[in-house]
């Protein structure tokens, strides 16, 4: 059996992040449900495989698994297991809300207790800022917002409106920090660059996790949400011939999770009634996030074709704290 790094979660986040704005384009304009569940399903199967897989790892290869923790970059794709996790049940809960409930709290338990111990770690200091990366985001804020996004799908909208708090301002905390590292630290090693797809995802992931906290609240903040999230995707898409530069990889998923967010949002907008720039935002954005996870998906196929999927072992670095 392979050992798999913990970023190949990622691949659920953006399976399930488009079956989401296929659910959300069912709704607004009455597309097949058929594609969307297919994608959760999809998703579903991906989880189940990985969350097998990552056990093994434990098994077989305990000192990898050791090391993955402790690496200070790396590390943070650990707590995607609950945040995969609790998508999954986001995609069971219109067939089974006791399955869904039985997926979402411990996924929940999990992610929370990971953005713990990690952010406490965080607080120890002495970090190579080299190592400050947009993967931060993903124990703390990813979590918080999606706790947020499927409790309420679940019927938990209060709870969710704490998680939603959570990671809002986890998010603003974090970006002053990894704005002043792209600024003002040197360039961002080749191997690191693909995580910049993870910039573009707090502002819309947090969108559409106010959407579903506060449906029927002004659009105005969702609305400020979506434009900073568009304004973050041209600056990434910017920088494509650089982050290019870098091979294709699994990390490359990293794109996908915001990118679905950022056609999600707008689509569920136009599902509550919202009009204006947003009805030319939704369609535009949703063509776009279906031709990047295409693309993403079509790169990971070929490379299992050719048996170059698995990443060799990262190299060691300083232990994470």
């Amino acid at each position: 059996m392979p050992i798999i790094p913990a970023a190949f979660f990622g691949m659920v986040l953006g399976l399930a992040g488009l079956g989401g704005s296929w659910r959300a384009a069912h709704v607004a304009w009455g597309l097949p449900t058929v594609i969307g569940e297919a994608l959760m399903a999809v998703a579903a199967l991906v989880w189940a495989v990985l969350i097998v897989l990552y056990a093994w790892k434990w098994i077989a290869a305990r000192p990898a698994a050791r090391a993955e923790v402790a690496h200070p970059v790396q590390c943070c794709f650990v707590g995607l297991i609950g945040v995969a996790t609790m998508l999954v049940a986001g995609g069971v809960a219109p067939y089974s809300r006791d399955l869904a409930l039985l997926l979402y709290w411990p996924g929940c338990a999990f992610t929370f207790g990971f953005a713990i111990w990690r952010t406490g770690g965080l607080w120890l200091g002495e970090r190579d800022p080299g190592h400050s990366t947009p993967v931060l985001y993903l124990p703390t804020v990813a979590g918080s917002f999606v706790s947020g996004t499927i409790g309420a799908a679940l019927g938990l909208g209060d709870f969710g409106q704490y998680c939603f708090g959570a990671g809002l301002f986890g998010w603003f905390a974090i970006e002053s920090v990894l704005l002043h590292r792209m600024l003002t630290a040197p360039n961002m090693a080749s191997a690191l660059r693909p995580t910049l797809g993870i910039q573009l995802a707090p502002p819309v992931v947090g969108a559409v996790t106010l959407i579903a906290i506060a449906p029927n609240a002004p659009f105005v903040f969702a609305h400020a949400m979506v434009g900073y999230g568009v304004m973050q995707t041209l600056i990434v898409l910017r920088l494509l011939p650089w982050i290019l530069k870098e091979p294709f990889a699994p990390s490359y998923w990293a794109f996908t999770f915001g990118v679905t967010a950022l056609a999600t949002a707008p689509i569920r907008l136009v599902g509550l009634g919202d009009s204006g720039t947003v009805s030319v935002l939704a369609p535009v954005l949703f063509v776009f996030a279906n031709g990047v996870v295409l693309a993403v998906a079509a790169g990971t196929l070929i490379r299992a074709a050719q048996g170059r999927l698995i990443p060799a072992p990262a190299p060691p670095a300083a232990p994470a704290r």
